[in-house]
Parts: C-alpha cells; structure tokens; sequence
C-alpha cells in the first residue's frame, strides 16, 4: 500500500496522479500530490515505477498500511528499490537488474493475435 511521498525528492512532475489506476493520488498546486485516498491503494507499484525521482514508497502489504520511518527508508535504499527491481528505466540496462517482466507487453499482444485467430466470427 502507498506509504509515503518524499517531498524533498518530488519534482512535483504529477506522474503517480496520472499513472495510478485507483485515483489514490490528489494534485496538489504547491507541493508534492497528496496521497488522498490510501485505502484504494491496490499495491500495483504504478506510482514508484514511473517516479524517476524515487520519491515514493509503496509498502508489500496490500491490505494495510504500516508505519513507515523516511530517514530508515533512505537508508535501507528502499526508496526506487521496485523500479530498479524491475529493470524499469535508468535499470534497464544493468545486468544486475535484468528482471524484464515488465516488457511482458508484446508477450500479451502476440496471445490475444492467437486467441483473435482461433476465435470463430460472431
């Protein structure tokens, strides 16, 4: 579940506020967005993964929200830990960060060209 915006991070860019599925996120005119609704969250990392100032944290648990610290949160390196994970980005080209389900795209594209080929006309 979103935790936490780090406001001395966000480049206030609203990228989380389109991106996000569940409308979690409200603009805000002087600042980082607000998370204004948390509990329809639905822990899909959108927001962190399209964040290129790693300024949010989004907790595992999907079901509750956990009391999160900043400072040990910038420590642990856990701020972008998902996007950077993924191979998303500036990852992208790491070895070390090779996990490329996210290019799952053309994956689904080909399956639904199959699917539409078997399937009789209506």
């Amino acid at each position: 579940m979103i935790e936490l915006i780090v406001a001395a991070r966000c480049t206030g860019c609203n990228v989380c506020v389109k991106v996000c599925p569940t409308d979690v996120f409200d603009v805000s005119d002087n600042g980082p967005p607000r998370i204004a609704r948390p509990s329809a969250c639905q822990t899909c990392f959108m927001c962190e993964l399209y964040c290129d100032a790693d300024a949010l944290y989004v907790g595992p648990d999907c079901a509750a929200s956990g009391a999160v610290e900043e400072q040990a949160l910038l420590a642990q390196g856990a701020l972008g830990r998902y996007r950077r994970d993924s191979g998303w980005g500036a990852w992208s080209s790491d070895p070390d960060h090779s996990n490329e389900h996210w290019r799952m795209e053309l994956v689904f594209a080909l399956a639904r060209a199959l699917d539409s080929a078997d399937t009789p006309p209506r």
